[in-house]
């Protein structure tokens, strides 16, 4: 089972303004449906687009609609739609560079696609650019990953849910997802990214993981499953296969959450040993230490010495030991105590039953 460490809502965490920062999943699709309702596509001819100078700015007239500003991300594309660097652009002063965009802008009869939003250019595109809106992806992502959210607020404050002037991006997990994975408990995740304006591909990466820090970084991620597209005229259908992942992975983790959920309502039933001498007998089988097994037998003892009872009090008294290795050297042998009651004989990763 080959793991990963995912570190890409981890760079989104750190190059993320507050002001792009979302509470939850539905104020982010509330900003972006806000967007969507309020933006407006310009298919206009090269030769009603004319670059000029105001106030120290270079704004576009649109034909008969007024004069738009450009944001850094509109003034990149319209620079490279012009064929002239956007840093020679910089060094002019704002009317020369006006005047060298309007003599560099192709002519000919096939338009542009200007995106507005107010009385601003969000994006600069030739015809080959097909959008698809944040709020559409989100709504499906909305539909399908039920019971899923953020995952745990960063230290700097960041929620995993970012939008800004040039992409959207969502981090979310489930938290009482997990299930066994080859005998190892791990929760569902997944990230989704878009740009309405050219700036990414639209992507969806779904995966199964043990630990995710503040720092967004996802730990021992397994079964990572990437699709990426680019906004071509077939976008649409690329939704879909957003939907189908989506589903598959909530499938998944519903089949073996049910498993999972069974095993361990078993071992809350079934004891370990009837007395403290016999279950710490039984812990030494197991490869438990001794002096860790009758701390374990203690904290289980007001519980009936249950499978679950034993398992719980050792991944606790697990999370004391200093040394990375043997806490999970530790975490294992408790984990394997989950046999006696798996049909399948298959253990289950402790941390799982902290949940």
């Amino acid at each position: 089972m080959t793991r990963q460490n995912l570190t890409r809502a981890h760079e989104q965490l750190f190059r993320r303004d507050p002001d792009e920062c979302a509470t939850d999943l539905q104020a982010l699709w509330d900003h972006c449906r806000r967007q969507k309702e309020e933006g407006r596509d310009r298919w206009q001819l090269p030769q009603t687009i004319r670059p000029f100078a105001r106030d120290g700015q270079i704004l576009l007239e649109l034909g008969d609609d007024g004069a738009s500003l450009l944001n850094d991300w509109s003034f990149s594309q319209l620079c490279r739609i012009a064929g002239v660097s956007k840093d020679t652009i910089n060094r002019l002063s704002p009317e020369t560079a006006a005047t060298a965009l309007a003599e560099t802008l192709p002519r000919g009869n096939r338009p542009t696609q200007v995106l507005t939003e107010g009385d601003s250019v969000r994006s600069v595109h030739g015809t080959h650019y097909t959008r698809l809106w944040n709020a559409d992806l989100l709504a499906v992502v909305a539909e399908f990953a039920v019971d899923f959210q953020p995952p745990p607020r960063a230290y700097s404050g960041g929620t995993g849910l970012y939008a800004g002037e040039q992409d959207m991006f969502a981090f979310q997990i489930d938290p009482a997802g997990w299930a066994e994975v080859e005998g190892e408990a791990f929760a569902p995740g997944f990230f989704v990214w878009n740009s309405e304006v050219g700036r990414r591909a639209l992507g969806v990466s779904t995966f199964w993981f043990q630990h995710c820090c503040r720092n967004h970084i996802v730990w021992d991620a397994v079964e990572v499953t990437e699709f990426t597209a680019k906004h071509t005229s077939r976008i649409g259908d690329a939704l879909g296969e957003v939907r189908r992942i989506i589903e598959a992975l909530v499938r998944r983790r519903d089949e073996r959450r049910d498993g999972f959920v069974r095993v361990v309502a078993k071992a809350m039933k079934e004891r370990l040993g009837e007395d403290a001498d016999e279950v710490l007998d039984r812990l030494q089988t197991f490869g438990v230490p001794r002096g860790l097994g009758s701390k374990a037998v203690e904290l289980a003892h007001g519980q009936g010495f249950t499978i679950f009872s034993v398992v719980d009090a050792l991944t606790r008294l697990a999370q004391e030991i200093p040394y990375a290795g043997e806490r999970t050297e530790a975490d294992q042998r408790a984990a394997r105590l989950l046999d006696l009651v798996s049909a399948r004989g298959e253990a289950t990763q402790t941390a799982a039953l902290a949940v």
